[in-house]
Formats: C-alpha cells, sequence, structure tokens
C-alpha cells in the first residue's frame, strides 16, 4: 500500500520481471477493466515484457477442448476483476506462480461478503497460486476491519477470526 502514484505498478513490474527471470511464468494480474491496456503497455515499455489480456471473446477463442481452460500455456495473462469472477473455476485457478491484484481496496470487504462476491472468487485464486501481492493506495475506507478482509483474502487464518482480530486492534484489550 503506497500513496497514488508513487510506483506500485512498477514495483510490481519489477516483482514479475524476477519470476520472469527465474523461469516462473505462470503470471496472473488482475486489474479493474479500464486498466487491462494500461498494465500491458507498462509491461512491454518498461520490462520487455509480453502479456496477453484475457477478456470473454479471448476465452472463447483460446480455450482448448480438453481442459475448457483459455490458459493453456506459460505467460503473464491480464484479466479484469470480472472475468476473473465469472471464470471462478477450475479454468482460471490453475496453479499460478505469481497472482497480482491491482487496486485490491475492491476486494476489502471480503469477511463479510457472500459466496457470490468478487473478493471470494479472488480469494480461491490466491488459494491455488503459489504467491500473491496486492497493490492499493487505500487499504482502508472507514473501518479497521477492512484490514482483516484483505489479509483474510491472502491467509484466512491470519488473525483466526473476525472476534479476534476485533479484541486485539479494535476495542484495544489485548494483552501483547
Amino acid at each position: 500500500a503506497d500513496e497514488v502514484g508513487l510506483g506500485k505498478t512498477i514495483e510490481a513490474g519489477i516483482v514479475i520481471a524476477q519470476y520472469w527471470a527465474e523461469h516462473k511464468r505462470s503470471i496472473l494480474v488482475v486489474v479493474p477493466s479500464s486498466l487491462r491496456q494500461q498494465w500491458k503497455q507498462e509491461l512491454l515499455d518498461r520490462f520487455n515484457l509480453n502479456s496477453t489480456i484475457v477478456d470473454s471473446a479471448y476465452a472463447r477463442k483460446n480455450k482448448s477442448k480438453e481442459h475448457h481452460s483459455p490458459f493453456t500455456k506459460k505467460g503473464i495473462y491480464i484479466c479484469s476483476y470480472d472475468f476473473a469472477h465469472r471464470y471462478n473455476n477450475e479454468a482460471i485457478a490453475n496453479g499460478w506462480d505469481l497472482l497480482i491484484c491491482d487496486e485490491a481496496h475492491k476486494l476489502r470487504n471480503y469477511y463479510k461478503s457472500s459466496k457470490n462476491a468478487v473478493s471470494v472468487s479472488i480469494a480461491n485464486l490466491v488459494k491455488y497460486s503459489t504467491k500473491a501481492l496486492l497493490l492499493t493506495a487505500t487499504p482502508l475506507q472507514n473501518r479497521l476491519e477492512e484490514l482483516y478482509g484483505l489479509v483474510s483474502i491472502i491467509d484466512p487464518t491470519y488473525f483466526h477470526s473476525l472476534e479476534v482480530f476485533k479484541e486485539r486492534y479494535i476495542k484495544g484489550k489485548s494483552e501483547y
């Protein structure tokens, strides 16, 4: 979490470039729809890394018949949150080396989401990824529970439960 304009995309690009150099080449970047092309261009211009924007049309055209997945080979794929949510199944959760979620504050209400929420779909992707990186300039809006929500996407057991989190960090009754 950095302020707006301080280089989160560049920092994430450095991580992607390192993974690429280590031949860890199954990379998914999930962003708001309006940022897909910008991410593709940044990766190409600044890191000389090609990437593929995946949307519904691409998925229909490129899914393999045996796997029903548009992700048939290693590479850097960029998709929107909506796409990741709609394709929240084994077709997209294929064991990513690296998962990056830009504008991750959109996921902060994970702790109170319904089973159909986008944040639940992203948490499912995280579960099947080796590493995940959440990028946001605004991790909290008005409630400290939103931090609990973001951390719970990465590790649902880190704070044990929302009640324990509240007891320790909101009510101030912690012995620690």
